[in-house]
């Protein structure tokens, strides 16, 4: 079991519309980039959407036994009101730790290599769901991420939240283990094979 990156991106490799942020954390037109999800309440929990293929996604989404996020993205969300789903442990990384504990069984964590054992540990025998795209970029250059799992929707955005931005020049290596195409978005799965700093 491994830390697996998952996200709903465009074609052009936007996460989030531009202008994102407290109340709008798609950003202007990112809303677009999850059509096919239906969540009550922004509550991730509540995900579903009508497409089998898409279902098996949400499926292994919600079968994660631990939630590795960035602060920013666990903000935007509200801090999930301390439960992402089914109670699991939330590690959150961040430069500095607030003042004001997370809600629920969240965690501030300064150190990414050591946020990663943590989630791994806590997850046991299932996956360590990543989110958000400074927090991916960060586990990507320590070598702790170990797999993506991508949702590309076919809009081009134009403007707004990349997910790799600000990348090193260094090469990363992928294989595709799976490729799913579903009405509306095709979904990609790729193994993280070289990459990151020693």
């Amino acid at each position: 079991m491994g830390v697996v990156l998952y996200m709903w991106m465009s074609v052009d490799g936007f996460i989030a519309g531009p202008e994102d942020g407290p109340g709008r954390g798609l950003g202007i037109g990112g809303e677009r980039l999850h059509d096919s999800l239906t969540l009550d309440d922004g509550d991730p929990a509540t995900a579903r959407t009508t497409d089998e293929v898409g279902a098996t996604v949400l499926d292994e989404v919600m079968a994660t036994g631990a939630v590795l996020t960035g602060r920013r993205t666990f903000e935007l969300a509200g801090q999930w009101n301390g439960d992402h789903h089914d109670g699991v442990p939330i590690l959150v990384l961040t430069r500095s730790v607030p003042a004001e504990p997370p809600l629920g069984r969240a965690r501030y964590v300064t150190d990414v290599r050591g946020a990663a054992r943590l989630a791994t540990e806590a997850a046991g025998d299932r996956d360590v769901l990543l989110h958000g795209a400074e927090a991916a970029r960060a586990c990507l250059r320590a070598g702790v991420l170990d797999e993506m799992a991508l949702q590309v929707v076919p809009v081009l955005l134009g403007q707004g939240r990349r997910l790799f931005d600000d990348m090193p020049p260094d090469q990363v290596e992928l294989e595709l283990v799976r490729a799913l195409d579903g009405p509306g978005t095709v979904h990609l799965r790729y193994r993280v094979l070289r990459g990151g700093e020693a």
